[in-house]
């Protein structure tokens, strides 16, 4: 007589239990004791925008790259269309007489062409070069590997664009020379780098726009938000008033401090944790003087020089024809010129200055906060707590997936023995097991420990 073998069998007791999408191996193999898991749960989040963004997320770099030849294939073969897709890759409004170059509504074709290739290298270095440098390096773990491609591609930006900014500010005449900032306004030609330089850095927030709603969301969601707001609109009215040197001056304080955070995070992914260690020093060093002493004094000559620099009028024509200055007029609406009409009136007045410090010192109010934060962290490291910025946390960290389950009823089922193999499934499924005192997984436990955060300086613990 052989011997009986039970096979499980499901029926529709459902009670719903909680399991990660991280574990080891097959969804149907994550089981406790005798539950099958029958599907998936659609979770609250999971919605038509959030699969549309899951779904660019996934394809990126193709999107972006194929858009980019399309429009330099357009370029080359359709003679036609070589007025219209110039404008993408090249800068418009160039003046051979003067050797500047003017503002238009044709830099939004230059700012969106940036935009695509910005997305396209960041998702393409990520993806080909920066993940495979962490593998080789020694970084084995999924969430690992990509928190450190983000904070390379991050360190990989700004140290072209903050190298490039301070070599234009270090050439200005502005150059450590408040009151600089403000003279022979309005200028309403300016260099091509710096034009360069204004329209790419445009771009880039613009698309920290798009990349902090298709990738999960961070706890710190909002101020992000808020603070890529806020910059978009200091940039975009120094560029479109004119105001590019107090424009470039920010941008050199604020890139200088984000030159150390992605390299001091990189390193402690890369477990050099004394390195580390100095660089987060030097990483805070740096915050306090530029965002919170020389910054501070960019703002204070906002409210002291510019009313005695810059007269309360307006103008009018581009640089070779300039007319005025003209009272200014009733009403909101010659504000908004600038913006639609490069040529026409341009007007300052007390309303723009406050316009502009109330933006600046809503961006301070930010960096204050997270430096509060980050001296909580530095608090911690001193006190051999570890260092966790819960701001960088996943918003997904706290919603477990969910799954629903069925109990398993046996059935008989008459087999040889021969045939009985009762660890073959986990050789199959290439199930490893971890030795722990109850058998019980707890959900996020593992997740914890080896999450590092954005900022400080700790060991990895296994």
């Amino acid at each position: 007589m052989e011997p009986k073998v039970e096979k499980p069998k499901a029926t529709p007791v459902r009670p719903s239990v909680q399991s990660r999408s991280s574990m080891n191996g097959p969804l149907y193999m994550q089981t406790s004791n005798n539950k099958v898991l029958i599907r998936r749960v659609k979770r609250k989040g999971d919605g038509p925008m959030r699969n549309l963004a899951r779904w660019f997320l996934e394809n990126q770099t193709g999107l972006s790259f194929n858009l980019i030849t399309l429009i330099f294939l357009a370029h080359m073969c359709l003679p036609k269309a070589r007025p219209h897709t110039s404008k993408f890759f090249t800068l418009s409004y160039y003046n051979p007489e003067s050797g500047r170059y003017a503002i238009g509504p044709n830099d939004y074709h230059f700012i969106s062409f940036c935009i695509i290739l910005f997305t396209g290298l960041r998702a393409g270095s990520m993806e080909h070069l920066l993940a495979p440098l962490a593998r080789q390096w020694g970084i084995s773990k999924r969430k690992e590997i990509t928190r450190f491609s983000e904070q390379a591609w991050m360190l990989i930006y700004y140290c072209v664009f903050w190298t490039l900014g301070l070599y234009l500010y270090v050439r200005s005449p502005y150059y450590l020379n408040m009151r600089e900032l403000w003279t022979n306004w309005p200028d309403r030609e300016l260099d091509g780098l710096m034009k360069a330089y204004l329209l790419a850095q445009w771009a880039f927030w613009v698309q920290q726009v798009l990349v902090i709603h298709i990738e999960e969301r961070r706890k710190d969601h909002w101020q992000m938000l808020t603070h890529h707001f806020i910059t978009i609109t200091l940039i975009s009215a120094s560029y479109c008033y004119h105001q590019t040197r107090v424009g470039n001056l920010i941008l050199v304080l604020m890139d200088v401090v984000d030159l150390f955070l992605p390299l001091a995070k990189c390193l402690k992914y890369l477990g050099y944790s004394t390195l580390c260690d100095a660089t987060f020093g030097v990483f805070m060093v740096s915050w306090f003087v530029a965002r919170h002493v020389f910054y501070l004094m960019t703002c204070y000559s906002i409210y002291k020089d510019v009313p005695v620099l810059i007269p309360t009028a307006c103008y009018h024509g581009t640089n070779s024809n300039l007319t005025g200055p003209f009272p200014v007029p009733d009403g909101w609406r010659h504000y908004l010129e600038p913006f639609t009409d490069p040529e026409g009136t341009i007007c300052f007045s007390a309303s723009v200055r406050w316009a502009f410090l109330y933006c600046l010192l809503g961006l301070q109010i930010i960096t204050i906060f997270w430096f509060f934060m980050i001296i909580q962290v530095a608090i911690r490291v001193i006190k051999g707590n570890g260092a966790d910025d819960t701001r960088s946390d996943d918003e997904a960290e706290e919603q477990e997936e969910e799954f629903e389950y069925e109990e398993a009823q046996p059935l008989e089922e008459e087999v040889g023995v021969e045939s009985i193999d009762l660890k073959g499934w986990e050789r199959r499924a290439g199930v490893k097991r971890a030795a722990t005192s109850s058998g019980v997984s707890l959900p996020g436990h593992s997740d914890r420990k080896e999450l590092l955060g954005r900022i400080g300086c700790e060991k990895q613990v296994d």
